[in-house]
């Protein structure tokens, strides 16, 4: 197979754990006989530096020209002012409404290997293997916002709008996916407050009706959020709309007991999708050497999976980055008596790629 991919290391250890990703990619390329094209692009803090942009027209187009995007991380104090014309998580929001990716997907797994790392006790992260499915285009994000004077002050407006149509197709793909699991589907809103969280769970009713095989449950968001603490393996697939699943899975990744070990795909339509570890720029360490890539070597199996349909060699990297870690590989977000550094781990994945 030839594919063109884009890389967008982005702000922070973007390039550090892109770089690791990329290897990884090329050795599959190598030992599967595939050609990989890569495409390194502008975006976030970086693109504003260089460009007054956070998403410049160019890496959007060379984007929608691509199979699929591989991003680092975007955001850092530099660009930190609220109040800024253009900011670097900007970038995201337009993106993902400029490649139409409407769901977002993370997956959970807690790995043998990890669980004294993970807050929670081990039994209650064991066995943990569930999937958040995020709505991503809609919401309170992209809803009508707007600041005014008013004799009582200032007064805010954010705006949280769904047409039928959106929650529908992130339900249907969500049912889709969990049919091809453990056929249990966990539908996440607010309706006994929210008027779009109603028509949200009626629409999954009447979606998830044409599936006879899949279990559907409703739950509430905070009670969701305690129980994600207290019994984590009850769960399979969660959907729910964009604000509830960007705080539910970031909740769900410190299972792991890393916000470096958790990938992620933005998927719409087509095969096009955009793959990003879920942690942030980490400016804190950002050319430090110690940020964890296992996360970005991840997305490129998801990436792989997805947007390439390469299912056999996602999983030979996602055996590898398990043996990495059932011989000691640890970078210092894992802890373990000796650590590596952001290479050392690629190295450790590349090693057990063979």
């Amino acid at each position: 197979m030839e594919a063109k991919l884009v890389l967008l290391p982005g702000d922070g250890v973007g390039p550090e754990v892109v770089d690791q990703a990329r290897l990884v990619l090329e050795s599959i390329a190598k030992r599967f006989g595939h050609h990989f094209i890569f495409e390194t692009c502008l975006m976030g803090g970086a693109a504003i530096d260089a460009t007054g942009e956070a998403l410049p027209a160019a890496t959007l187009e060379a984007c929608k020209r691509s199979q699929a995007v591989l991003l680092g991380a975007v955001g850092g104090p530099k660009w930190d002012d609220p109040r800024a014309k253009t900011r670097p998580e900007m970038g995201l929001l337009a993106i993902r409404r400029g490649l139409g990716l409407y769901a977002n997907l993370r997956p959970v797994r807690g790995y043998t290997e990890l669980l004294g790392s993970s807050p929670l006790k081990p039994d209650r992260v064991e066995g943990v293997d569930l999937l958040v499915v995020r709505e991503l285009t809609g919401g309170l994000y992209f809803g009508k916002k707007y600041r005014e004077d008013t004799p009582q002050g200032v007064r805010v407006v954010d705006t949280l709008e769904y047409y039928e149509f959106e929650i529908e197709r992130i339900v249907r793909l969500a049912c889709d996916i969990a049919r091809g699991r453990k056929k249990k589907l966990t539908s996440v809103d607010k309706a006994n407050v929210l008027e779009s969280s109603r028509l949200w769970r009626e629409t999954a009713v009447r979606v998830a009706g044409s599936y006879a095989d899949v279990a559907l449950e409703h739950q509430l968001v905070d009670s969701c959020a305690m129980r994600l603490v207290t019994a984590p393996g009850s769960f399979d697939v969660i959907v729910t709309e964009n604000m509830f699943g960007d705080i539910l899975s970031d909740e769900a990744a410190v299972l792991t007991g890393s916000l470096g070990m958790l990938p992620s795909a933005s998927l719409g339509e087509g095969k096009l999708g955009l793959y990003e570890p879920i942690h942030g720029s980490a400016p804190d360490i950002a050319g430090k050497g110690i940020a964890n890539p296992l996360g970005t070597i991840l997305s490129g199996a998801l990436l792989l999976r997805h947007s390439l349909g390469l299912e056999n060699e996602a999983r030979v990297i996602e055996t590898a980055v398990e043996t990495a870690l059932a011989r000691g590989a640890r970078t210092r977000d894992l802890g373990g008596e000796r650590t590596v550094s952001t290479s050392g781990m690629g190295e450790a994945v590349l090693a057990a790629l063979g």
